[in-house]
């Protein structure tokens, strides 16, 4: 029953059904955003109107498919899979290759004809026909009047490497799945936080026991003024507040820490600090225009008690200055960093920015590394033809037959040669 039940799991079959099922479910991942807060849900899967006339975001919640990497279900796919790669190479590629390394004597002419490659010749130079096999580079093994030889017998691996690699994907997906996360900051510059808006989370997650501080942000632009690159230095601090690192990261150049990234991703202007003529500094909040194109964000200033009167004030960059404009909407002029306005009596003094970080950790991600780096191997090795030659000398007769795995063209062509010789 047990070798039924081990029969059927590596069957290739079996392997590829587990495996239209798993792409199945992940393109439902694809289609269905990911982690994201139930009211999300909520909106684009409303009940009055089901997607397809049956999705809505109860049935999404309950079985799962606003997380399904992370699922229990998932995960068990993923281990039938494994589990299947794991049996097939154990019951039929270990014991091919044990096979393809023995000595496979044909000792009677008529198990030639099973081959592929077959011909009788009287040529009676046994001793040359060995030698020019040998210079083909094959493995030769002879006993009397019987040869069997072979070569390419590492190509014979290329499955196993494969099935290896799999596996090693899929215990690095499991892992990541189920001890990393996912969290998004907004921290405006010189603030000190701790991770706590976490995305999504694996049930054995560890955060790191440290806090972050931004040292500053700041931004580099082009001569047509449009952003070049941003930056944010960091600090990673213990609890007793002393600093164990800190790194000045920009896009696709993250700050790594045990095994945690710290990405920068976004950017943001919070407020501006203005001073008025009595050398008070107020702060007010800017309000982004959320454009297509560029970035662009305002407040209003009042001029009056009455907060009636005033003007505007918009910005675009980081550069230094914003500008002006009256209640009409009329440009007045631009305003600099530490420069002082006489006709409406205010001064810039500094603007607040905030920078976007992406918090991740995937401790799975070494292995699926690896796993990728063998199927690379294991593509190069496949290339690698093994291919067989037997030999029968009975009495003027010489009896010549082939095989091989690939590269059938190439091998017939040698083979041919090595009766030509």
């Amino acid at each position: 029953m047990k070798q039924q039940i081990f029969k059927i799991i590596a069957d290739l079959r079996f392997a590829i059904s587990i495996l239209l099922i798993i792409a199945s479910v992940s393109i439902i991942g694809t289609i269905i955003v990911q982690d994201q807060p139930i009211e999300i849900y909520q909106k684009d899967y409303p009940l009055t109107k089901p997607i397809f006339g049956f999705l809505t975001w109860e049935l999404i919640i309950n079985l799962g498919f606003d997380h399904i990497y992370t699922t229990w279900w998932f995960i068990f796919l993923i281990i039938i899979f494994g589990l299947s790669l794991l049996t097939c190479t154990s019951l039929q590629q270990l014991p091919s290759l044990r096979i393809s390394r023995k000595c496979q004597f044909f000792r009677k002419p008529n198990q030639f004809k099973k081959l592929k490659f077959y011909t009788k010749s009287k040529f009676n130079n046994f001793s040359r026909l060995f030698f020019r096999i040998k210079e083909i580079r094959f493995s030769i093994f002879q006993q009397k009047n019987i040869i069997y030889a072979y070569k390419g017998l590492i190509g014979r691996i290329a499955p196993i490497i494969v099935h290896f690699s799999m596996i090693l994907i899929l215990i690095g997906t499991i892992v990541g799945s189920m001890t990393g996360f996912k969290a998004q900051e907004i921290v405006p510059k010189t603030e000190l936080f701790h991770i706590q808006n976490i995305l999504n989370n694996g049930k054995l997650m560890n955060l790191p026991n440290v806090s972050t501080r931004i040292n500053d942000f700041w931004i580099n632009y082009t001569e047509q003024n449009s952003v070049k690159q941003f930056y944010s230095d960091l600090s990673l601090l213990n609890n007793d507040g002393q600093e164990i690192d800190r790194q000045t990261i920009f896009v696709n150049s993250p700050l790594k820490y045990k095994g945690v990234y710290f990405y920068q991703t976004d950017w943001n202007l919070l407020a501006l600090r203005i001073q008025n003529s009595d050398f008070r500094i107020f702060e007010y909040p800017l309000i982004n225009l959320n454009t297509v194109k560029t970035k662009i964000w305002l407040t209003w200033l009042p001029t009056d008690s009455t907060l009636q009167n005033g003007i505007v004030i918009l910005i675009d960059n980081l550069q230094g200055y914003c500008s002006i404009y009256d209640e009409l909407g009329q440009f007045i002029e631009n305003l600099e960093l530490n420069e002082f306005m006489s006709s409406k009596n205010i001064g810039l003094v500094d603007i607040i920015s905030s920078t976007g970080l992406q918090i991740k950790s995937d401790s799975g991600i070494v292995l699926i590394y690896t796993g990728f780096f063998f199927l690379m191997i294991s593509t190069l090795v496949s290339y690698i033809t093994y291919s067989q030659i037997w030999i029968i000398k009975k009495d003027n007769e010489i009896f010549i037959a082939g095989n091989t795995t690939r590269a059938v063209f190439d091998f017939e062509i040698e083979f041919f040669k090595l009766l030509k010789s």
